[in-house]
């Protein structure tokens, strides 16, 4: 059999609503027919999508991978048979926060400038890969390791790290900390598409107590409200300013790398060029 849309629609809508009957209801089918369709994809794929096992309907680890590649084919779909793209494709650049910090209006005001053909739209995805892997921007800006299968990458500058603290903390009254002042108290992190973990402190001397969130701005939510302390890139000091909270230097915690990435396969036409004047705009020229 031939894989269609239609089966990478239907397992989309059954991935999201975590239900076949809800999945049946918004496809406007029957659940019978929901069911054969997953069954005919599987069976395709070779491989087990979906755990019927439980009360509560869940991926597999081969349904989790094939989400996002099934995402990323339907939006690429879509993207190229819409009637308003055809003649002005916009390029879509993606962060998870904090953009291309200091470099971020440059960026865009010379892109406009250079390329007026090709609109250049940044958008705030909350996701490691700022929605990359998922087909919902053609390149992203992300801080860290980028281990992603499928991307390629450019390393374009790096940041210091800074860390947030209470603006009524102790903490805020020291020109600078380090990672030794923080590990006493609860850290705050942002499990989704932040890059800080537990891993930033040796061993022997991690914070005991964590605080999870989403995304930066419950992250910032919740250090203003003295639930714990964060570290972050010093573009977050700068990008996203908080009256609860108070950044200072924390030297002695490694840089991150600031990268560019890609799908290395089909990628925007504009790529090359925004790669080239991402790479001048750090080096000054």
């Amino acid at each position: 059999m031939s894989i269609e849309l239609r089966h990478l629609r239907c397992f989309l809508a059954i991935a999201e609503e975590s239900s076949l009957t809800r999945a049946a209801a918004r496809l406007h089918l029957t659940q019978p027919a929901v069911s054969r369709t997953l069954a005919a994809l599987e069976q395709h794929l070779g491989a087990r999508l979906v755990d019927r096992s439980t009360h509560h309907l869940a991926l597999t680890a081969e349904g989790r991978a094939f989400q996002d590649r099934a995402a990323a084919a339907l939006a690429a779909f879509e993207a190229a048979v819409d009637p308003a793209r055809l003649r002005h494709r916009p390029l879509r650049l993606g962060h998870a926060w904090s953009a291309f910090g200091p470099y971020t209006t440059p960026l865009l005001r010379r892109w406009q400038r250079e390329h007026p053909e090709t609109p250049l739209e940044l958008l705030r995805i909350d996701d490691r890969t700022a929605g990359l892997t998922r087909g919902e921007v053609d390149a992203a800006l992300l801080r860290g390791p980028v281990d992603a299968p499928g991307l390629a990458t450019e390393e374009l500058t790096t940041e210091e790290r800074v860390a947030a603290v209470p603006a009524d903390s102790p903490l805020a009254e020291r020109p600078r900390l380090t990672l030794d002042d923080l590990a006493g108290g609860t850290v705050v992190l942002n499990t989704v598409s932040g890059t800080t973990t537990l891993m930033l402190w040796p061993a022997t001397a991690r914070p005991a107590a964590t605080v999870t969130v989403a995304n930066t701005d419950d992250w910032l939510t919740a250090i203003a409200a003295g639930r714990g302390v964060g570290v972050s890139s010093a573009s977050t000091a700068s990008l996203h300013p908080h009256p609860g909270v108070t950044y200072r230097p924390l030297p002695d915690a490694p840089a991150l790398p600031v990268v560019l990435a890609w799908r290395d396969a089909f990628p925007h036409p504009a790529t090359g060029a925004l790669v080239a004047m991402a790479r001048e705009i750090v080096s000054g020229g």
